[in-house]
């Protein structure tokens, strides 16, 4: 009877509600109850009450753990992964070696990944972690984060180091929630890892660096800008343990000073081939051994030095091992002056690229003393250099006319136009090919007239932001070298028209590639009735702020052997919904379409442009 009983009390009262109507001991002392029966009854209502319960939460996660080991490939695992949070945390928390079928790392990553703002949390990267065994595995991953409630922390770092061993190259910018424990991960499993980005990350300290140089032995380039807390011991360990190392870039770090730079530069220093120190706090000792140390320098970059005197430059010239040097950029270094940038000049007979950024010091007369003892220059860089004029502008032109093929000089607000005459006989500038003038509010006319008659060959001209030219300026230089042109930058030359842009076109039409006139007002349709005859290579124009109408844009598409990929109208008020079946012809085949401040054009033609094209990015 007991055991019926067992059946009847387990079957017949499956609720506590229900029980209530049994006899209790006390009062019925005849009847045999079976051992404890009212557990019985208790444990059959939790039981009833855990089948409403979803199947998937009753398994324990080590239960689960146990089965996703042994899926038996990526795509099952991708699949079970889209099941629920819970689960995609669990496969994203399996190492890739322990899974059998992998046997550890399939070959080279070839997924890129990229997660931006509120894109970038830790279960999108779970989702790349586990996704990314579908492929031969993760190659390149960065993470912009600004995503101030639901951030990337330690955990997404930890399901990439344990899913994606392939990882060459991580970048990390503005992490806020991630610190040592996430990068110590990687660093722990991610042994193949060759470049590492970290911008304002400031809960990461030496400590995880040091992990990545003990562990991630094929470290080629290391930047750090902008992190707090990361100091001497980390440029030490990645020079001491990573045989490597060609890149180390180091910005804005307060805690980084001369020790650092100097183990650096003695374990590393004769394979470092490029090196940029940016506002740290070291001085003379640290531009000392760099001259002494950094035999396969190639790249050097300078920046707000502030504790670096004028006869710490010096020393750097007397090294005489920067001989591989080829590029080298100084900016806002107040200890540089016209002697010490000759005597560094004089040390690096290889220099191709010479840049001065923010010196109040540099003259016309040392600029160009620079530049004759640069016998393999090849570009030259100017920005906000105050103390060079038109004197040292023209001395560079006349004295590096068979060398020199680039040359940019941005707000530098000395140069003005003077009536300084330049010698009839004076040697053309024959292999310039590229100049850029931005943003040098006394360039005008008598400048680019001069420029005319020294440049014949220039192939690119960018003359940005320079308010006093006019058509009569640029005609002369435009007629010399318009047989060449392939770039043409004229934005925000106000007072250019229609007259010296058309004979740009007319003239080198079948060499012309990029044509921008942003901001220039007084350019219409008529450009683009001459672009419609002449050109056939155009593959960039901005008319941006410009006067273009939809007349124009009809004439523009009938030009059946143009081959746009960019076209920037923004800015055009007098561009509307008429221009839709042109502007649809247009976009067939073009990559980028900025149609931002139209007024007259409505979102249903923005959606039209979609729908015909969806490969281009339209801007509006």
């Amino acid at each position: 009877m007991s055991s019926e009983n067992g059946v009847f009390f387990a079957a017949s009262y499956p609720t506590s509600r229900q029980s209530s109507l049994f006899l209790s001991r006390r009062q019925n002392r005849n009847v045999n109850f079976p051992p404890r029966k009212r557990i019985c009854v208790t444990t059959s209502s939790e039981n009833f009450e855990q089948r409403n319960h979803p199947s998937i939460e009753i398994l324990l996660d080590e239960c689960l753990f146990k089965v996703f080991k042994h899926l038996p490939s990526g795509k099952e695992r991708s699949v079970c992964a889209c099941v629920s949070k819970r689960w995609l945390t669990l496969l994203s928390s399996i190492r890739k070696d322990k899974i059998p079928e992998s046997n550890g790392i399939e070959g080279k990553g070839s997924l890129v990944r990229s997660l931006v703002g509120r894109e970038a949390t830790d279960v999108r990267l779970a989702a790349i972690a586990v996704g990314a065994s579908n492929y031969k595995g993760l190659a390149k991953l960065s993470i912009g984060g600004d995503n101030p409630c639901h951030g990337v922390s330690d955990g997404g770092l930890k399901a990439i180091a344990r899913c994606c061993p392939t990882l060459r190259d991580l970048s990390l910018s503005n992490m806020a929630f991630v610190g040592d424990e996430g990068l110590s991960e990687i660093a722990d499993g991610c042994h193949l890892l060759e470049k590492l980005y970290l911008f304002q990350c400031p809960k990461i300290t030496d400590n995880s660096l040091l992990d990545i140089a003990k562990n991630c032995t094929h470290m080629t380039s290391l930047t750090i800008d902008s992190c707090i807390k990361i100091g001497n011991e980390a440029p030490k360990a990645v020079g001491k343990y990573c045989p490597k190392l060609k890149v180390v870039i180091l910005k804005n770090c307060p805690l980084i000073g001369d020790r650092g730079i100097e183990d650096l530069f003695m374990s590393a220093g004769n394979i470092l081939t490029e090196v940029e120190l940016q506002a740290l706090h070291i001085s003379d000792i640290s531009i000392k051994i760099i001259s002494q140390h950094g035999t396969a320098l190639t790249s050097l970059d300078f920046g707000e030095l502030r504790r670096v005197v004028v006869r710490d430059f010096w020393v750097m010239g007397i090294g005489q091992c920067l001989h591989k040097l080829k590029s080298l950029s100084i900016s806002a270094c107040s200890g540089v002056n016209d002697l010490g940038l000759h005597v560094i000049c004089k040390a690096c007979p290889n220099l191709k690229l010479f840049c001065v950024r923010k010196s109040f010091v540099l003259s016309d007369n040392g600029l160009v003393a620079c530049v004759k003892a640069l016998v393999s220059l090849q570009h030259l860089r100017l920005e906000e250099c105050h103390l060079i004029t038109q004197a040292g502008f023209f001395g560079i032109l006349l004295n590096c006319g068979k060398k020199l093929k680039t040359f940019s000089l941005v707000k530098c607000f000395g140069v003005n136009d003077l009536t300084n005459a330049i010698p009839s006989k004076a040697p053309c500038c024959n292999s310039l090919v590229s100049l850029t003038i931005r943003n040098c509010p006394g360039v005008g006319n008598a400048t680019i007239a001069i420029i005319s008659r020294l440049c014949h060959r220039l192939t690119h001209i960018k003359l940005i932001g320079l308010l006093s030219i006019t058509d009569e300026g640029l005609f002369p230089l435009v007629k010399n070298c318009a047989a060449n042109l392939v770039a043409v930058n004229l934005s925000g030359c106000v007072n250019i028209t229609d007259i010296s842009v058309s004979y740009i076109v007319n003239k080198s039409g079948r060499s012309l590639k990029y044509l921008l006139v942003d901001g220039c007002k007084n350019v219409t349709d008529a450009t683009l009735v001459e672009i419609w005859n002449s050109c056939w290579t155009l593959n960039v124009l901005d008319v941006s702020k410009c006067g273009i109408t939809d007349s124009g844009i009809t004439t523009l598409s009938s030009a059946i052997q143009l081959q746009l990929q960019i076209l920037s109208l923004s800015g055009c008020p007098l561009v509307s919904d008429n221009s839709l079946p042109f502007l649809l012809d247009l976009a067939q085949n073009l990559q980028g379409l900025n149609i931002q401040h139209c007024p007259n054009i409505s979102s249903k033609t923005v959606d039209a442009l979609v729908e015909m094209n969806p490969r281009c990015d339209i801007l509006s």
